[in-house]
């Protein structure tokens, strides 16, 4: 039997940095290997985390992040690909982005409708997509090495609009949604990143998701 292939489209939350090591976790530890233990052999769960990754912006401090530069090459090169999971945004709420919750919405309906027009006419329709919202930052990281790159007093409330928005577009453009601020916390570390028992508990959440709403 053929396995199904579901790539996971991400930032560093996908990659699976460590807040507290400041290293990638391993693989067990990262809720796309939880993912895949949980989904088993009939599954191969393709890794696409990428540190620093935003949705649809240029990053000038930090290179080639543009996640919307990338989706298509990367489609066309994991192929053929039963479903997607798609967790960004965090990376758009930095400071030097002056970004709003609309305007990070914005990008994503963008990115969307980019991988939806060629899901139908280049997979035939084939590719089923997860939308997730990404968690809350900051939390009980004031201070911490992240908090002037991310205003921890200022996007809390970004945060906490996203996934209504976020909800809207996977009704637009027929995605499942899922929200994983509702699941997991930012570590107490840096305010952005999670901790191993949260990677873990992201992971389970997700396969319950894809379980639940027939994506697997």
């Amino acid at each position: 039997m053929e396995q199904k292939r579901i790539l996971c489209f991400g930032d560093s939350l996908t990659w699976g940095y460590d807040p507290v090591k400041r290293c990638r976790m391993p693989e067990s530890e990262r809720w796309t290997g939880v993912l895949q233990s949980e989904l088993g052999d009939g599954y191969k769960v393709i890794e696409e985390g990428h540190n620093g990754r935003t949705i649809a912006v240029d990053d000038p401090a930090e290179g080639e992040k543009n996640g919307l530069k990338y989706i298509i090459p990367c489609l066309e090169s994991q192929s053929p690909l039963d479903v997607m999971i798609l967790m960004l945004g965090s990376n758009d709420l930095k400071t030097k982005f002056g970004f709003c919750a609309m305007d990070i919405a914005g990008e994503m309906q963008i990115f969307l409708e980019k991988v939806q027009t060629h899901n139908r006419y280049r997979m035939g329709g084939k590719l089923k997509i997860l939308l997730i919202a990404p968690p809350m930052l900051g939390g009980k990281a004031y201070g911490t090495w992240l908090d002037e790159c991310f205003d921890f007093k200022r996007t809390p409330s970004i945060c906490k609009e996203i996934p209504e928005w976020y909800k809207k577009l996977a009704s637009m453009y027929d995605c499942e949604f899922m929200d994983a601020s509702l699941i997991v916390e930012p570590s107490e570390a840096d305010g952005v990143h999670l901790d191993p028992s949260e990677q873990i508990k992201l992971g389970k959440a997700i396969y319950s998701k894809l379980k639940e709403s027939g994506l697997i």
